[in-house]
């Protein structure tokens, strides 16, 4: 499977054949699929919590509250499931815009300038996982303070691949930076990438 049929079809393999593309000598799918992924299946452990019976919500706000949080960490994971393809398709634009030719000065003016726009889309795609991870836990708070108690278990397991997802997402963020010559741009995104991490921190004390 080429690293283009990956990234235009990632989303609608079956597990066999996404674990054979995330092992392939292909460089997508690779680390930010795998990070979206990880988060996209722990938004949707989380759901599965709200859904189940016997739920600590002793009233009418409870319950509206831990619906409200299960829809919410389902929207997320069907976001972080495009995520998934997303990542290749980032992956792809800088690897052409490297490609671009680069014989003459106006040449490699064009060609860095295209690199420059890839790379911010290379880093929008994965700050875009970690947003949505950051999110899930938010929501996912009210789902472990009101959720089936015999799943406590599953809400860990949700929480820890949400945060798997947002520092594997960070790994990718933080190797494109490298390449951005905008240091107010950098400075902006580390920022905006600590205070993600700071909202996940808080919403993981309560699990």
């Amino acid at each position: 499977m080429s690293s283009n049929e990956a990234a235009l079809s990632l989303s609608t393999l079956n597990v066999s054949q996404l674990l054979a593309a995330f092992r392939s000598a292909d460089p997508t799918p690779g680390g930010g699929s795998a990070s979206a992924l990880a988060g996209a299946i722990g938004a949707s452990l989380l759901v599965m919590v709200t859904n189940l019976p016997k739920s600590r919500a002793a009233t009418e706000e409870d319950a509206s509250r831990l619906k409200r949080a299960g829809e919410e960490c389902a929207a997320r994971a069907v976001d972080l499931e495009a995520f998934v393809d997303r990542d290749s398709d980032a992956y792809d634009l800088v690897m052409a815009a490297y490609k671009m030719p680069k014989a003459t000065d106006e040449e490699k003016a064009v060609r860095s300038a295209a690199i420059q726009t890839a790379m911010r889309a290379a880093i929008d795609a994965p700050l875009a996982v970690i947003l949505a991870c950051a999110a899930a836990a938010e929501h996912g708070e009210v789902i472990a303070a009101l959720g089936n108690p015999s799943a406590s278990s599953d809400v860990k397991v949700g929480f820890e691949l949400l945060g798997a997802g947002l520092r594997g997402a960070k790994e990718n963020v933080e190797i494109n930076l490298g390449s951005v010559k905008d240091p107010e741009y950098v400075a902006r995104i580390r920022e905006d990438v600590t205070a993600l991490e700071s909202r996940f921190a808080r919403s993981q004390r309560v699990v």
